[in-house]
């Protein structure tokens, strides 16, 4: 028998089974081990910076809160489950009454987001905790991947507008839509992505593609027409077949026999293939020759950051860019390596009993306990000078100095003083219940303008970024140092 649901993303859609398998053979055992109902502490964060970046942009938050908000395992997802004839009935009874109940914390999207520090931490029972695994790391992992790269191809273009042209290049409908999302919050003007528009306020655009023009006899008679049915927005596509010997000569003779004599001044070409740099400049003198110089130029064609940058660096007459394929796909690196690993727990009477994992690679070394990240920031310059991530309980002193140190070169240390600092995480369900309310995309945006703002231009640049520093307070630092000791004698090399 096959069980099927249909699913509609824009009025939204039951995901709870959208999950590892793991997470509910786990589940079961916990159950029937008396673990369930122990209380778990998980962090999502991730270990290094796509591209050799310096740093990453949040993003992602609203659509977890989301998915923890409608949680329900339905009848067709139960006797799926029966049928796996892998679960106690005690368990899928369990899931057939199941309550979502944790407390979660994230960083608020938009915010910059360094290696190693929690991304969301999920307390709660450990069935629970260990269930939304999966789709927490999906969601922060693809949309914070898009949005960095969104930031680095923004700055690449410095002032110019940037639109996200990548739906039909996306992984999938949500890879468009959430891509779209994640695009704008990392710095894009606009999306070619209508849907997203309805669905999250961003705004969509769009013109013509080359269709149009070889559908008609000529290519004058495309443009004229194209004239005629949107004259207060003529944005003409010139490179069907010969930029400046057609295109070109075809748009300028429309704008002079149609637009100007209805009133109307054209907003702009697009090139959409060639030598961008080239054809940008003489494109820009024959229409500052013409009496054009207030129509924009508008590229595309398989653009990110770097070449964004080279052909800026060259000369390159550009007023907007659309970024597609690279862009939604994060095409130069497209995995985001966030995980999800267990790092407390509760003993019987609710002492936090700290967990870590050790491997002979260093990276993979978890910090324990539950914990809080603080950014610290000069005063003076209002710059981010490093985070610092402490135990949840721990009290910072701010009327005296803050020493800062290097959790591995630990004799790297630094005083810090006229400072002030700012928690980054909030909570965002309390009991398994939300108690925060998302702001809009375009709201998000500008948190990104503001605090990347904040961050010095050596941590930003695209070429051996400046590492920014993640440090340990002493307490924390104290404390995975003594679980490493104590598991010393009976972890062994492989």
């Amino acid at each position: 028998m096959e069980y099927t649901k249909n699913f509609n993303i824009r009025t939204g859609r039951n995901l709870t089974m959208l999950v590892d398998f793991y997470e509910l053979t786990m589940g079961n055992g916990y159950l029937h081990s008396d673990m369930g109902e122990r209380i778990a502490y998980f962090d999502m964060f991730f270990r290094r910076v796509p591209d050799g970046g310096g740093y990453c942009i949040m993003a992602g938050v609203q659509q977890v809160i989301e998915y923890l908000s409608n949680l329900k395992f339905s009848e067709d997802d139960i006797e799926y489950l029966r049928n796996k004839n892998s679960f106690s009935e005690e368990f899928l009874n369990y899931l057939k009454n199941f309550k979502f109940s944790c407390d979660v914390w994230a960083i608020p999207e938009g915010n910059p987001v360094f290696p190693n520090e929690p991304l969301v931490t999920v307390k709660g029972p450990a069935i629970q905790a260990q269930f939304v695994e999966t789709m927490i790391l999906l969601t922060i992992n693809h949309q914070t991947l898009i949005a960095t790269k969104a930031n680095r191809i923004c700055r690449a273009a410095g002032n110019r507008p940037v639109m996200e042209f990548g739906s039909r290049r996306a992984q999938g409908y949500d890879g468009a839509i959430y891509g779209a999302r994640a695009a704008v919050i990392g710095g894009c003007s606009s999306t070619a992505c209508t849907i997203s528009e309805e669905m999250f306020g961003i705004p969509a655009v769009g013109t013509m593609a080359h269709s149009w023009i070889q559908l008609f006899p000529t290519e004058y008679e495309a443009f004229k027409a194209w004239a005629d049915v949107y004259p207060d927005n003529c944005v003409l596509l010139i490179d069907t077949y010969n930029v400046l010997k057609s295109g070109l000569p075809n748009a300028i003779k429309v704008f002079n026999e149609i637009l100007l004599p209805k009133g109307f001044r054209p907003k702009g070409i697009r090139i959409d293939s060639g030598d961008i740099t080239y054809l940008t400049k003489k494109c820009r003198e024959i229409l500052d020759e013409s009496g054009f110089s207030d129509v924009q130029i508008v590229i595309s064609n398989s653009l990110d950051e770097f070449i964004i940058s080279d052909v800026l660096s060259q000369g390159a007459c550009i007023d907007s860019l659309g970024v597609g394929e690279r862009l939604i796909t994060a095409r130069s690196e497209p995995v985001f390596g966030g995980v999800y690993k267990l790092s407390a727990i509760e003993d019987p009477v609710g002492n936090i009993v700290p967990k870590i994992k050790i491997s002979e690679n260093e990276e993979k070394i978890t910090n324990p306990g539950f914990k809080n990240i603080y950014r610290i920031y000069d005063k003076k310059d209002n710059k981010a000078i490093a985070d610092l991530i402490t135990l949840r309980d721990e009290e910072l002193n701010l009327n005296e100095p803050i020493e800062i140190f290097d959790p591995v070169f630990t004799w790297k240390k630094k005083k810090i003083k006229d400072y002030y600092i700012k928690e980054l995480m909030v909570k965002i369900f309390d009991k398994g219940i939300p108690v925060y309310e998302n702001p809009s995309v375009m709201d998000i945006k500008k948190v990104v303008e503001e605090e990347t703002s904040k961050m010095w231009p050596e941590v930003l640049r695209f070429e051996n970024p400046h590492t920014y520093y993640v440090d340990l307070s002493k307490k924390l630092w104290d404390l995975k140092q003594d679980l490493l000791h104590k598991y010393s004698n009976t972890y062994e090399e492989e």
